[in-house]
């Protein structure tokens, strides 16, 4: 019987707090990050920025338990998904910063005979530095590998229905009991460079995209928010990026509740669960924000499964 393996590819993050500088090194390393022609430039730019965040970046993994979060949630979605697809799909998952690597994934893959791989990265829009990296690090080290099998990939799936409803779902999670009237919600997404949507990235295109569907489904659910924003959030630099800024945006918040949810991540990590959870917050109670409530990200849940399970049988 042939065998087919299901490969989930994510960024990842720091296992522990020894391993926050190699996580930077490789994100800072990577041409899609840096999008600067010369290797050398990267290289000295990308050792800069390790030089000068590695320190702060281990005080937020302290206080996140000393590790991201992310590893966590994706091994319960993997062996979840494992359950729902049977012994015969082999279900695994590969980070591109930090372990475990496409490298050590693929020689298992190798020993199994697979002959199909059906690659999944978990990010809804695609981007070239996220969705792209991410593939093209997969297929080199793949074909690096002496690898045989025929690769299957997908680029985004933020227009997937069920994964809609798993958001709607968080969200309506993170409402409980009270009035949608109550509250704006924001949909924050992970902020780009605008030079990298000039060169043609289609990131921006598809999380306008996205709002727009999720609009839409919440009017049919009578989720009726006062108002519903887009926003973008961890800009770092003096680029110009992205706008608007979700500190910007917060301030256009008064009198009532705030809701944000992670527009750009399936997975929770620290940019949810500090920058969102604890730095915003701050930001949030300092404007006098009434209520501030960040949204959890599909993570293992049902829906989020159910989505994973579709994409796969739609690519086969």
């Amino acid at each position: 019987m042939k065998k087919e393996a299901v490969i989930l590819l994510n960024m990842g993050g720091p296992n522990n707090l020894d391993e926050v500088e190699m996580f930077l090194k490789n994100m800072f390393s990577d041409k899609n990050i840096l999008t600067m022609k010369s290797s050398a430039l990267r290289k000295i730019i990308g050792g800069l920025i390790v030089f000068n965040r590695t320190e702060s970046s281990q005080e937020i993994y302290r206080q996140l338990g000393g590790k991201s979060p992310i590893v966590g949630h994706t091994k319960n979605l993997v062996k979840k998904l494992q359950t729902r697809l049977g012994e015969n799909v082999i279900v695994d998952f590969v980070m591109r910063y930090t372990p475990p690597f496409a490298k050590e994934v693929i020689e298992k893959l190798n020993k199994q005979n697979v002959d199909k791989i059906y690659l999944i990265p978990l990010y809804p829009q695609q981007s070239s530095t996220t969705t792209k990296s991410s593939l093209e690090d997969f297929e080199e080290s793949y074909h690096n590998n002496d690898g045989n099998a025929v690769l299957v990939e997908i680029k985004h799936f933020f227009e997937n229905k069920t994964y809609n409803k798993a958001i709607l779902e968080k969200i309506k999670e993170s409402i409980s009991c009270d009035k949608y009237e109550n509250f704006e919600i924001i949909f924050s997404a992970h902020g780009l460079p605008k030079k990298i949507i000039e060169a043609g990235d289609v990131y921006e295109k598809h999380v306008n995209k996205h709002v727009d569907i999720l609009k839409t489904m919440m009017k049919d659910e009578k989720m009726d928010f006062k108002e519903i924003h887009l926003a973008y959030q961890s800009k770092v630099g003096p680029m110009e990026w992205l706008k608007p800024s979700l500190d910007d945006k917060l301030k256009e918040i008064k009198n009532r509740g705030v809701i944000i949810f992670p527009l750009a991540f399936t997975i929770d990590n620290s940019e949810t669960d500090f920058e969102l959870e604890i730095e915003y917050r701050e930001i949030a109670e300092e404007l006098n924000i009434k209520e501030y409530r960040v949204c959890r990200c599909p993570n293992d849940s049902d829906l989020f499964v159910d989505t994973l399970e579709q994409i796969y049988k739609k690519m086969r």
